[in-house]
């Protein structure tokens, strides 16, 4: 699963990185090292009216149209790529309202004797990921509209098989336009995106297990420290 990640760029450097257009609204969103779910994070979004992308802020973990409950987003801070097209909190959002989610990084807890140790794991060249994501429209009991979003993941490359069974599926920036819709693109070519990202573009390290505590959001988080052996 992804459960944890940080995104510490400018809001800025995000906008050029994915294209977002000049004139549209700049989100104000703080720099985080440690998100965790029900957080928010600023999505990109394409705006087919506009014929543009959007960033916008969105909370984390999903809350299907038809929930009762936004307490369901719980359950749904990740999408599983197998069965995606047909399962019912994930389908629509799967054929109309996909999403790039830039992060710097994400985390993920490896088990050993000692306990789980977390590590945090980029880009090898340390540019923005950008993870792919599903996002929906809610609204509450009480009038209140709320988007939310998940992250897709799926099972992993080789460097992230060292840690968890699972990863979040990152888009290459060729892949971007045919996720977000901006060009047209049948269910299968979609399925066939929600693959293990390359082991060699990517790299990863031992952090501080005091980034398992959502209280903890600094910049030593990332630092690398030595395992003992």
């Amino acid at each position: 699963m992804c459960g944890r990640v940080r995104l510490s760029s400018d809001v800025s450097e995000i906008k050029l990185v994915f294209s977002i257009p000049p004139h549209r609204p700049t989100p104000n969103v703080a720099a985080s090292w440690n998100v965790a779910p029900t957080d928010p994070l600023p999505v990109i979004r394409y705006d087919a009216k506009a014929g543009e992308r959007s960033l916008d802020i969105l909370r984390w973990g999903l809350v299907p149209f038809w929930a009762k409950d936004i307490k369901v987003g719980f359950a749904n801070i990740n999408a599983k790529a197998e069965g995606i097209e047909s399962k019912p909190a994930f389908r629509e959002a799967f054929q109309r309202r996909r999403c790039l989610v830039p992060v710097n990084n994400f985390y993920e807890w490896k088990k050993t004797p000692a306990g789980k140790q977390p590590y945090a794991i980029a880009l090898a060249d340390g540019g923005l990921m950008a993870l792919a994501g599903l996002w929906e429209n809610w609204r509450s009991p009480a009038g209140e509209w709320i988007r939310s979003f998940a992250i897709v993941t799926t099972t992993p490359n080789e460097l992230c098989a060292e840690l968890h069974n699972r990863m979040p599926v990152v888009l290459a920036p060729e892949t971007w336009s045919a996720w977000l819709g901006e060009e047209p693109v049948d269910p299968l070519q979609l399925k066939a995106l929600l693959a293990p990202y390359p082991s060699a573009a990517m790299t990863c390290w031992p952090v501080s297990p005091r980034v398992g505590n959502v209280k903890n959001n600094d910049a030593s988080l990332i630092e690398p420290i030595a395992l003992q052996v």
